[in-house]
């Protein structure tokens, strides 16, 4: 072969090779100048599949994945329309709420998943309730007389604190449990006695003067009555306690000089002069008949108050101490 013919085969080859590489360098040029994307397709199914393409436009991307629609199936975004920035295609079924696709489909921001948040917290709150008290009622009368009832003892209500979890969701309360209670103050029962009615009569008025010395009890209940025979008491309600001797120290003598005398001797305020006459319906059965005449004071004993004399200490604990109805006769 001669050197010419070399030469132009050479020359050949060096040109297709260039022709070569220029025609690959330029469809990297091409590659490079055209942006890919990822885009995420999510079959009817649930299946998903992630491409990379650089076409924008629905339906040229799924002509290129060979992805064909039924007629019983659409698309969002639709084919016309390019990709959006979710880079998200999805495929449902008709009859599926398109805005509601959208939704699932959008991107997360913080701001939503704050939005979206449930707040739930729980306290422990506490609560004080009352406690009602209750009444008692007594039967003390006999026969078929006129009867009355009295209150002895006023009932006072209790209180109690409840302590409970409460739950709240997004600051409504939600559920309340509780989980301990605790007593504060115990109720005071109200009492009232059923007896009967005493009735009071007085048919002339004595105008000797009283006598502030303790008659024997068999004589008490005549003897005091005769004196205030006529006059108009001063009905009041007192608060009535009881002494004795022994929470005297075993001193029975009185302020006024006499000797105390149980079921007679009653010790009163300064209001009271000594040698007036009361008569307490509650002890009305007595032996006394529930007579009485004011001997005696207290450091204690203020007008609205009343301290009655009685024979022993274990009398005066369990009168304890009431609210009587009281008729005084002064002079």
């Amino acid at each position: 072969m001669k050197k010419d013919d070399k030469a132009s085969i050479s020359l050949k080859k060096v040109i297709s090779i260039s022709i070569i590489l220029l025609f690959i360098m330029g469809i990297g040029v091409m590659a490079a100048s055209s942006k890919l994307n990822n885009v995420k397709i999510i079959l009817s199914d649930g299946y998903e599949m992630d491409v990379l393409t650089s076409k924008t436009k629905i339906s040229e991307i799924l002509d290129e994945n060979h992805i064909i629609l039924l007629p019983t199936e659409n698309v969002i975004p639709s084919l016309d329309e390019e990709i959006s920035d979710n880079k998200t295609i999805r495929i449902a079924q008709n009859g599926v709420n398109s805005k509601e696709t959208e939704i699932v489909s959008e991107e997360l921001s913080m701001e939503k998943v704050l939005a979206d948040y449930n707040s739930v917290t729980e306290k422990i709150i506490k609560e004080q309730v009352t406690i009602a008290y209750e009444t008692e009622t007594k039967d003390l009368s006999t026969g078929n007389g006129q009867k009355e009832v009295k209150i002895v003892q006023n009932g006072v209500d209790g209180l109690k604190e409840i302590s409970y979890k409460v739950k709240y969701l997004n600051g409504q309360e939600v559920e309340k449990i509780q989980i301990s209670e605790n007593v504060i103050q115990n109720p005071v029962n109200c009492i009232k006695e059923i007896r009967n009615k005493k009735v009071v009569q007085v048919t002339s008025r004595s105008s000797s003067s009283v006598s502030t010395s303790a008659p024997s009890v068999s004589n008490s209940t005549s003897s005091l009555a005769s004196k205030v025979s006529g006059m108009t008491p001063k009905v009041t309600t007192l608060n009535a306690s009881a002494y004795c001797a022994a929470s005297c120290g075993g001193n029975t003598k009185t302020a006024c000089g006499a000797t105390a005398k149980a079921w007679y001797t009653v010790a009163a305020g300064k209001g009271y002069a000594m040698g007036t006459i009361i008569y307490i319906p509650y002890f009305a059965n007595q032996p006394n008949g529930g007579w009485f005449i004011v001997q005696d004071r207290g450091g204690a004993i203020t007008n609205n108050k009343l301290d009655v004399y009685m024979s022993s200490y274990s009398e005066c604990i369990n009168f304890g101490r009431r609210n009587l109805e009281c008729y005084i006769y002064e002079f």
